[in-house]
């Protein structure tokens, strides 16, 4: 079995032993069992590193056997500079997760842990697939476990949360596989999506693929206007779930437009451009200021979210080196920073079972080791210097003004917004007197916890101070790729 396929199925057989195992008896054995899954996962996903070749856009650790042959679909697996990171940056998500998730989840612990790894091991399946048919199962399959998370875990509103959030993605994906099944036929019976890229087209078909592609990638983003499900489903999500959907599954839908619309359908994508920078620069600017206006913690970082993913579009449409490497880098540390975002509230939420900013204040006197942490996230958050967030927004940022100075400075303005919410949300939750007795009671965090916002602090500063390992990695594939779209496929 190769490497690719351990960092797949290590989760997914875990799971589907703590689904097969687990009993609400056996609560503390079946923690560290998911913990072991966990780990080893990650730890499978190391070797890819060591084993990364620069220099080259080729794809590495490729496997492929039969799979369904009657149609010609494989179980074809690989990764390259683009999707190369999202492998060990989803299985570190995971690992943190389920620490995160410890004492929290008391109920249906060996579900709730084994709807995560299953999930792991899908969203790393999407991440390595070379095959449409493959990619497309692997895109819908994710959908069940975080139903399952946000339907029985969630809060008060979780089914209409974990509904709204299905139907959206479903009915976005159905359009995608349309535009699957056309490009089989298109290419002579092959789901290949190395072969889809060579496919002449016509303009027609380049803008129907374009927006069926669209419809799929644009609400698992999610883009404006259809993000509309995301802040309903970060509210009713457990903390665990929040993490795992803003650090890694937003990601499917921005690596979707790198990996199908811009090569398969390229003179489209350039057409389109425009449209695709518009709504970008809506979510980075009029979402930042829906942001501003929350009064729900876990609400208003959801927001941010849908903003900080507005620069990952803008830099892949501006169609330079600078911009598709900085939305890149964008996608990997806002997994950092908003994995991180979340677990903070989550800290909090654990104590008081309240995300209202209003409920808080003051929480620096009660908690001083957790709020030092929560500030430099909120930083990250803003786009700090240092920190993982600036790189990606301030590469995005100089590739914009490179292809227009206004988009360039309509972007930049956002980073005021950014600071503005981001801020002002610190300032009302963890600055000044002591806000209630709830808030003086608190009890600051302790070694578990710790240890996660420490682990995480260091991603975020490391990333933030060197983050040359990441844009190597990626470098020859981006340029590849844009040399792939500037070509026209029109036959």
């Amino acid at each position: 079995m190769g490497l690719l396929s351990l960092a797949i199925w290590t989760p997914i057989a875990f799971g589907a032993l703590l689904l097969a195992l687990g009993r609400e008896s056996q609560v503390q054995a079946v923690r560290w069992l998911a913990l072991i899954g966990s780990l080893i996962g990650f730890a499978v996903t190391l070797p890819l590193y060591e084993g990364f070749k620069l220099g080259t856009a080729a794809m590495q650790f490729v496997e492929k056997t039969p799979w369904i042959e009657s149609f010609n679909i494989f179980y074809h697996l690989g990764v390259d500079g683009i999707s190369f990171w999202f492998v060990p940056l989803t299985a570190f998500i995971t690992v943190i997760v389920v620490i995160a998730s410890w004492e929290s989840i008391t109920e249906r612990v060996n579900q709730y842990m084994g709807a995560f790894l299953i999930l792991s091991g899908l969203m790393i399946g999407v991440f390595s697939a070379l095959d449409g048919m493959l990619f497309y199962v692997f895109f819908e399959a994710t959908l069940i476990p975080m139903y399952l998370i946000i339907g029985i875990w969630g809060g008060p509103n979780r089914i209409y949360a974990a509904f709204k959030f299905f139907l959206y993605t479903l009915l976005g994906s159905l359009l995608m596989l349309i535009a699957l099944i056309y490009l089989y036929h298109q290419s002579g019976g092959s789901f290949d999506i190395a072969a889809w890229h060579k496919l002449p087209l016509d303009a027609r078909a380049q803008t129907l693929l374009f927006f069926a592609f669209f419809a799929a990638f644009a609400v698992k983003v999610p883009m404006w206007p259809v993000h509309t499900w995301l802040p309903d489903v970060h509210v009713e999500a457990p903390t665990g779930g929040s993490a795992v959907l803003a650090a890694i599954m937003l990601k499917l839908g921005a690596y979707g437009f790198l990996r199908f619309s811009m090569p398969i359908a390229p003179d489209a994508s350039r057409e389109w451009a425009w449209l695709m920078i518009t709504l970008s620069l809506v979510a980075v600017l009029y979402v930042g200021l829906v942001a501003m206006v929350q009064k729900d913690m876990k609400k208003l970082v959801a927001y941010s979210s849908v903003a900080h993913m507005g620069f990952v579009t803008l830099g892949f449409f501006v169609f330079n080196d600078l911009g598709v490497s900085g939305g890149l880098v964008q996608m990997i540390a806002h997994g950092f920073v908003s994995g991180a975002m979340f677990l903070s509230i989550g800290v909090l939420y654990d104590r008081m079972h309240s995300r209202e900013i209003a409920d808080y204040g003051g929480v620096v006197n009660t908690m001083p080791k957790f709020a030092a942490f929560a500030l430099l996230f909120t930083m990250a958050n803003c786009g700090l210097p240092g920190t993982a967030g600036f790189v990606g927004e301030w590469m995005v940022i100089l590739a914009a003004v490179k292809a227009n100075f206004w988009i360039g400075l309509a972007a930049a303005t956002a980073l005021i917004w950014g600071a503005a919410y981001s801020l002002w949300m610190f300032k009302r939750v963890y600055l000044g007197p002591v806000g209630n007795e709830n808030v003086k009671a608190l009890l600051d965090i302790g070694r578990r916890e710790f240890f996660i916002m420490a682990v995480l602090a260091v991603a975020v500063l490391y990333m933030g101070v060197y983050p040359r390992p990441f844009t190597d990695v990626m470098d020859a594939s981006v340029a590849e790729l844009l040399k792939h779209v500037a070509l026209t496929k029109l036959n």
